[in-house]
């Protein structure tokens, strides 16, 4: 069934300065965005309508935006205030308190042309939504996952709004019944297939009890769950290490795991259709996950303002 603009929602949003009704948020036609792709974008969780790890967002936001030589278009404490609205917004149009809010910036309009124009005025756009958390019945018997070729792009550090290399990705996983495809690469140094991400989440294997993390790259997004991880690794006495993770290190797992602002912390339960573990628990959601899985619900609420 098609969507038409009619049946899209009506919730609030805040596009160049203005509030509206989503489904009536125009763009232009030739802006970078829509032509290129030209832009980039945060999605902050919101739980009881405080914002988690603001900060580290929009630390990485800025990251972006000097990437790709976009100004930012407001300080801290004006994407707080926007954002705080937005929240507030969403909350009296929904009633739900837990949210995805989408931030997202382009370079703007101008005419057609590959080469940054410079003077351009960013187009700002933002939107929440309600946010339901992984249920019970995944915490419980985890997911499916597949691996792919890593064919995305070099720079993969930037969240940009260029997501088709990701999209694909996703596609792989979605025509497998899988959640998530899993992106290898060539480490370039004789070892193979290393790990890279997942097509819009982190991984991270558990070897010998301890939790193993892709070190930061051009080729990966600085997960805000990466850092979070390791300190709840801290918290717990879990050893924790960024390093690169070999294919072959996947099918030895004791437990794989996929990070990200919607899906939080999720067990990994089959790879490519085959159990993830050992003993009794091949199959099945492992004990680093079940502690991780917890504290990261007591960080939730220490770490949203």
């Amino acid at each position: 069934m098609s969507m038409t603009a009619h049946a899209l929602p009506d919730a609030p949003c805040h596009l160049d300065g203005r509030w509206l009704p989503l489904n009536q948020a125009q763009v232009s036609v030739l802006d970078r965005g829509f032509l290129f792709g030209d832009g980039v974008y945060e999605v902050i969780p919101v739980y009881g309508g405080r914002l988690f790890r603001f900060d580290e967002h929009m630390a990485r936001l800025a990251h972006s935006l000097d990437a790709v030589r976009i100004a930012n278009p407001h300080s801290r404490d004006g994407w707080l205030t926007l954002l705080r609205e937005l929240v507030a917004r969403e909350l009296a149009h929904s009633g739900q308190g837990d949210q995805l809010a989408y931030l997202q910036i382009t370079r703007g309009v101008a005419p057609r042309s590959h080469p940054m124009p410079t003077g351009l005025t960013p187009t700002v756009f933002a939107m929440s939504q309600p946010h339901q958390p992984p249920g019970a019945d995944q915490r419980r018997e985890g997911v499916a996952c597949v691996t792919a070729r890593d064919f995305r792009w070099e720079r993969g550090d930037i969240k940009t709004t260029s997501l088709l290399g990701g999209v694909m990705a996703r596609q792989i996983a979605a025509d497998h019944g899988a959640a998530e495809t899993i992106l290898l690469r060539d480490s370039g140094h004789g070892h193979g297939l290393t790990v890279t991400e997942g097509s819009s989440s982190n991984v991270w294997a558990v070897l010998d009890g301890a939790l193993i993390g892709v070190p930061p790259s051009h080729h990966t997004l600085a997960g805000i769950r990466i850092e979070l991880l390791r300190e709840l690794c801290e918290e717990e006495g879990i050893a924790c290490h960024l390093r690169p993770i070999a294919e072959s290190e996947l099918t030895i797992a004791d437990e794989i795991l996929i990070s990200s602002a919607g899906r939080e912390v999720l067990p990994v339960t089959r790879l490519d259709g085959e159990p993830v573990g050992h003993g009794a628990l091949r199959g099945k959601p492992g004990p680093v996950y079940a502690r991780l899985h917890a504290a990261y619900e007591r960080a939730k609420l220490e770490q949203s303002i």
